[in-house]
């Protein structure tokens, strides 16, 4: 220990007489050792951290899987004979959402709703802070209605009241007790969940297809017992589902269950793109490495009298090598303590990156394993970029040393910089060819058409008065008219169109139909077409804009008094009436009788064709099958429909001002509040954001690779113009002498260039094969573009030769004007 304290005090020393040298590598330094921190946060929260939840490594999502999708809703019916007549699972919990608007307390809101089994947090080990959770008494029909509220709503709406167990509130027109409040900490980011302000209990569900085992009714998650594996549960849920199928062999004759682990369901599509990003950071890390080793090799030149002295005293390789040693680990520390104060700054820059899309996001930070990745990070680095130039130092011959005042340095030496600056620059290179494809992706993905023009159309959603539920499909369906009339009267709306169903880019809504002639399945996992489907009124093609390609739109006589109609799209057409005019011909409809409960056929005869519309977002529409797309006029709805319209919708406008969005909306928001003081208008986005959204997963990954290569850049930049620096150093002398025997200065200035280019091309070379291996990794993050785009690759090589011609030309240019008398006198 006396030893170790001898050696940090004689470091610090060192490094106090050569402040320059010592900022310029804590810096370098601090730059890779924060990137790095910072980015390990990210995969840290979201990545490594264990779930928030009691025996999180028990916890499965479920679904229902058929041959063509693996995860599928799961009918209520089907759920509750999974939960009686399994083996492998202490618990089962199923969820849905629901309506959430609220009334009674304060002002009317629409808030989040799910319904969720009597044992969902149980399962989770969610704890009310106040009142109880569910018992299995009131998760059942007709039980009285009671909810569980967030914390959230809580403080907001009363005030923190300890004694708000007991009390009423209005849910969706339901008047519903309150028995416990869920705690803010409360987050669940799987699959159709998301964290509400109310829960009810699923079991007291009224929607007539929730009943249906042939209907999708909602998603589950399962608490495997103890030493239960996923592979033996999949094989008990086996058995389970060959019992349902000789059982119902019409509804489940092919369904099975796929049961994932409820860690890979959340955080699953993220880990290929923060696992590149984590590889990427890391070769700005090792980059750092390489210009602290080339400084440290340098600085060595300078002290090689010191140590033949010590090694003449007695002092062996060893000493001399812990003694390097100590200092690049104590020059690593440094550069640690000031990367964990840029990682600080890193991790909120990246937060305001990070796309909604990215779950647990909450719980990115520097936490204490982020705190412990940078010590590790930080000693390992000083040992990397420490232990090279020590071995070289401590090995060097004693005699050589002290007869050499300063010489010009041995080649090994010189050999060993430029091999390391060629390194940097083959590193640099694979970071900047992965921003490079990312930034053609972006460039391809702004090129796509969404198939319909986001420019001033604005998406909000709003709630009638709960009244409008008990009353008639015509009573319904004249508020509708009057809340249309309403919004057209608003100064600035061009158009307008209420709306339910698929939203672009945001959630969709599938139907099955059956072709003219084709009869209906046996089986509901039978082979029966799918289409997503719109239900919208007459303005909506005006209003997104979308063209007609053949026939008509819906018009204001498609209503409930007319034959019932639909307009297909270019998809549906090509899919199904490839070769056809499939004006006048019909489909059929599964719908939902509310008299006998049963699904009927309805015919719909084809009026129009139009464009298509990306429902999945620029990038994923382009890399998918094209799914075909219907519209239907909302006033055709049946009456089972039409009392869900009651519940809520949205409405897309057009407006032709150039008010703010945000502006824009509160106009309107007054106006059909003025018709209606119980309306509730709420949620409302651009579609120009919306469509922006679509591809924040592919601008997140440029964003961070963009600063890495910049970074990675600067960093190889400087690294040549220091080995240059260094070796128009060590060549005075010789330069001197060549200008003394007649070379003039552009011969100089070629010499030195000449040894940067050298260095840089094949650096290059290096990295343009490294990066045709390692690019092809990020190809699930790409668009439009190839991994091996040789544009890319030649306009990144083009790039980083030029930074580093650049860089080489100060030490070029400081050596061509070299006074040959002076430079004969340096040595």
């Amino acid at each position: 220990m006396t030893g170790l304290a001898q050696d940090v005090r004689y470091a610090l020393r060192q490094l106090r007489k050569s402040p320059s040298f010592t900022a310029i590598t804590v810096l370098t330094l601090a730059l890779g050792i924060g990137a790095n921190s910072a980015i390990f946060s990210v995969v840290n929260g979201v990545l490594l951290n264990p779930l928030p939840f009691h025996d999180a490594s028990r916890i499965v999502s479920m679904f229902e899987a058929t041959p063509n999708f693996l995860k599928g809703s799961i009918s209520y019916p089907n759920f509750l004979d999974w939960q009686r007549d399994n083996r492998s699972f202490a618990a089962m919990a199923a969820y849905r959402w629901t309506d959430g608007s609220i009334t009674g307390v304060g002002q009317p809101e629409n808030v989040r709703a799910q319904r969720v089994s009597a044992n969902f947090f149980p399962i989770l080990g969610v704890n009310p802070i106040l009142g109880r959770n569910f018992t299995s008494e009131e998760d059942r029909r007709g039980a009285s209605p009671t909810a569980l509220i967030s914390e959230g709503l809580w403080k907001r709406k009363f005030g923190s009241d300890r004694n708000v167990i007991g009390q009423r509130l209005i849910v969706a027109g339901q008047p519903r007790t309150i028995i416990g409040v869920i705690p803010a900490s409360f987050r669940l980011h799987v699959f159709n969940f998301k964290t509400a302000d109310v829960y009810e209990a699923i079991g007291e569900e009224t929607d007539p297809a929730f009943s249906l085992r042939d209907s999708y009714s909602g998603d589950a998650i399962g608490l495997l017992k103890p030493g239960v594996t996923l592979a033996r549960a999949r094989d008990d849920m086996k058995r389970v589902n060959a019992g349902l199928a000789a059982a119902y062999p019409d509804v489940d004759g092919n369904i099975q269950a796929n049961i994932i682990s409820l860690k890979d369901n959340i955080v699953g599509d993220m880990r290929p793109t923060l696992l590149v990003l984590l590889g990427a950071v890391g070769f700005v890390l090792l980059i750092a490495c390489v210009n602290v080793a080339n400084l440290l090799l340098a600085r060595s030149t300078a002290r090689q009298r010191e140590f033949s002295v010590r090694a003449a005293l007695g002092a062996g390789q060893i000493r001399i090598l812990r003694q390097l040693l100590t200092e690049s680990v104590l020059l690593s520390a440094l550069g640690g303590g000031l990367g964990l104060i840029l990682a600080k700054w890193g991790t909120a820059a990246t937060l305001l990156a990070v796309p909604e899309t990215v779950p647990r996001a909450e719980e990115i930070g520097l936490h204490l394993p982020v705190l412990l990745f940078t010590i590790f990070v930080s000693i390992l680095t000083g040992i990397m970029f420490g232990l090279l130039p020590a071995i070289r130092m401590s090995r060097t011959d004693i005699s050589g040393r002290l007869q050499d005042s300063g010489r010009a340095i041995s080649g090994p030496r010189t050999r060993m910089q430029s091999a390391l600056v060629m390194g940097e620059m083959a590193m640099a290179l694979v970071l900047l060819a992965g921003a490079g494809l990312m930034c053609r992706t972006l460039v391809q993905l702004w090129k796509v058409d969404p198939g319909f023009d986001p420019s001033n159309v604005s998406l909000f959603a709003v709630t009638p008065p709960p009244s409008l539920r008990n009353q008639s499909s015509d009573a319904i369906h004249a508020t509708l008219r009057q809340i249309s009339a309403t919004l057209h009267s608003v100064p600035g709306v061009e158009a307008v169109s209420l709306h339910y169903g698929a939203v672009p880019m945001e959630y969709d809504n599938e139907r099955d139909f059956l072709l003219e002639g084709q009869e209906p399945p046996t089986r509901r996992t039978d082979n029966i077409p799918q289409t997503l489907e719109y239900r919208v009124e007459p303005e909506y093609l005006k209003t997104m804009r979308i063209p007609l390609l053949r026939g008509r739109f819906l018009s204001d006589g498609d209503d409930e008094n007319a034959a019932r109609v639909v307009v297909i799209d270019a998809s549906f057409a090509q899919q199904y009436f490839a070769g056809q005019d499939p004006i006048g011909k019909h489909i059929r409809i599964f719908e939902i009788d509310s008299a006998s409960n049963q699904r009927v056929l309805v015919p719909l005869v084809i009026v129009g064709v139009v464009g298509h519309v990306n429902q999945w977002g620029l990038a994923e529409d382009a890399s998918r099958p094209l799914q075909a797309q219907m519209y239907r006029p909302i006033m055709q709805d049946g009456a089972f429909e039409t009392k869900r319209l009651a519940q809520g919708f949205e409405v897309f406008v057009r407006s032709k001002t150039t008010l703010a969005p945000e502006a824009f909306f509160e106009s309107i928001r007054q106006k059909l509040l003025a018709s209606n003081r119980d309306m509730i208008v709420y949620d409302t986005e651009s579609e120009e954001a919306v469509v922006t959204d679509s591809i924040a997963s592919q601008r997140f990954s440029l964003i961070l690779l963009g600063a890495f290569a910049e970074l990675a850049l600067l960093l190889a930049g400087t690294g040549i113009y220091g080995v240059l620096s260094y070796l128009v150093g060590r060549r005075t002398r010789e330069i001197g002498v060549r200008m003394a025997l007649g070379a003039r200065r552009l011969d100089i200035l070629r010499m030195v260039l000449q040894d940067g280019a050298r260095m840089t091309l094949t650096g290059t070379a290096i990295g343009i094969v490294a990066a045709l291996g390692l690019t092809r990794l990020m190809a699930s993050m790409l668009f439009g573009v190839k991994p091996t785009d040789p544009i890319t690759f030649g306009l990144v090589a083009v790039v980083l030769c030029g930074i580093a011609l650049l860089a080489g030309y100060v030490p070029a240019r400081r050596a061509a004007k070299v006074d040959p008398m002076v430079a004969l006198r340096y040595e």
